[in-house]
């Protein structure tokens, strides 16, 4: 087998904040398509029918602990997971994107991964400064990406060929 070639520093490019935001928003869609149905079965038909899950003290211990784990759980495993062996979610994967420890451009490790998604809520408490961030960056680090040592890469487009050229 052989090995693939390896992507110099120079043919990437950090990926910024409103290509960021569309990966989210992919990612956000899957999650739903993915809880929803899990939330129904969990929630039962009451919740189908009155338009919304049940009040929180209508809520049985069991049912509690599932809503949690779907709604918060799930999320944080399935992000976490797919850093790890990925170097991406679905979003990224879409853009070409990819979850690199900052030092060394490898994939991260689980202890980063965890710190990353963590992370985010450091970087959204404060009216998601943390977030905005990456806008500003030199970077395109989110305060979730500094915590954790971790820059969003993709291969730069290259210049468009034109056929009888040289």
């Amino acid at each position: 087998m052989a090995d693939s070639p390896q992507v110099h520093e120079e043919e990437l490019e950090y990926v910024g904040f409103w290509a960021r935001v569309l990966a989210s928003l992919v990612d956000t869609v899957l999650l739903l398509i993915v809880s929803a149905p899990l939330l129904w079965l969990l929630a039962g038909r009451e919740a189908a029918s009155t338009g919304g899950l049940p009040d929180l003290a209508e809520l049985s211990g069991a049912g509690s602990l599932a809503e949690f784990l779907v709604n918060y759980l799930l999320p944080a495993v399935a992000v976490i997971l797919f850093w790890i062996y990925k170097s991406a979610t679905p979003g990224k994967m879409m853009l070409g994107a990819r979850v690199v420890d900052a030092d060394t451009g490898a994939p991260l490790t689980p202890g980063q991964a965890a710190l990353r998604y963590l992370g985010y809520f450091v970087s959204i408490i404060p009216f998601c400064l943390g977030l905005v961030w990456v806008g500003i960056d030199a970077r395109k680090q989110g305060w979730h990406d500094k915590l954790a040592r971790t820059v969003v890469v993709r291969r730069k487009p290259q210049p468009a060929a034109f056929p009888g050229r040289r």
